[in-house]
């Protein structure tokens, strides 16, 4: 699933070739994704410009005048860029089409169909499911001070509730087990045992961890591609995640794998704790 450094690899990728625009057509192939395309998006979105495009939490929100549409990339979506008369006859997983007035086509593309296209009329923040979500990570309001008193009841293991986006959006399992090993804690303390200074090192590796993603573009995740096709290549730098068996790069002890929350764990049990 694509994670914070990939959808906002995404937004930076898209950004300049098509907020600013106005729309010319919205054709939409494929309405049943997670949650039905509303029937009047084309009527909602033709003849109106993109005033801007930014990112809450995994969403992407494209901002007009009269409203929001929210754009959710699923497990596998990705959007892509045309240059006008550049775009190629649509494939069976090419759901959507956003074309500007001056040609150039913002497509969707979502081969397992859990992503999201959505409308608001309304600003983006009221919308449900962006209400009661915690902060960004890479923002000063996510901080020890801020993660101690949000894990003080939270029995749950560490890694289960730093992937709740009621305690910090976007970090998702990828990200959960590298930031944890370089913190050097494990997957499965109960976040309530964590100390202050186990959370000022925590978030620090939090944001370390996700500044390196997005400069390295992303991890390649089976379908995930950028805005212009291109794969991300933070996946080689990986510590733990997916390398079950192999040697910690640290103490050289092999990497132990678990089922934590339903999702895949990695750790080494020494360097870990």
């Amino acid at each position: 699933m694509p994670e914070l450094p990939e959808v906002e690899t995404t937004r930076c990728g898209i950004a300049p070739h098509i907020e600013g625009k106005t729309l010319r057509a919205v054709a939409v192939r494929q309405p049943k994704l997670r949650w039905p395309v509303p029937d009047d998006l084309a009527r909602q979105l033709a003849g109106s410009r993109i005033l801007r495009i930014r990112r809450r939490a995994k969403y992407l929100l494209f901002e007009f005048a009269h409203g929001v549409m929210l754009v959710h990339l699923g497990m596998s979506g990705s959007l892509r860029i045309y240059a006008p008369e550049h775009a190629p006859p649509p494939g069976k997983h090419d759901h959507a089409d956003f074309t500007a007035e001056d040609g150039t086509v913002l497509r969707f593309r979502d081969p397992r169909r859990f992503g999201a296209i959505l409308w608001f009329a309304g600003a983006a923040e009221h919308h449900p499911l962006l209400q009661n979500l915690g902060p960004e990570p890479l923002e000063e309001a996510f901080d020890a001070g801020y993660l101690k008193a949000a894990l003080e009841r939270r029995k749950s293991p560490i890694k289960t509730a730093l992937m709740d986006n009621a305690v910090v959006v976007g970090v998702g399992n990828i990200y959960a087990n590298e930031a944890l090993f370089a913190a050097g804690i494990s997957p499965f303390r109960a976040a309530c045992s964590l100390s202050q200074a186990d959370c000022r090192r925590l978030c620090e590796e939090v944001r370390a961890v996700l500044r390196r993603a997005l400069a390295a573009g992303g991890s390649t995740l089976r379908d995930f591609v950028n805005s212009d096709g291109e794969s991300g290549y933070f996946q080689q730098q990986y510590q733990v995640y997916g390398r079950a068996g192999e040697a910690c790069r640290v103490c050289g002890t092999p990497v132990a794998k678990a089922v934590l929350g339903q999702r895949s764990s990695f750790y080494c049990p020494v360097c870990q704790h």
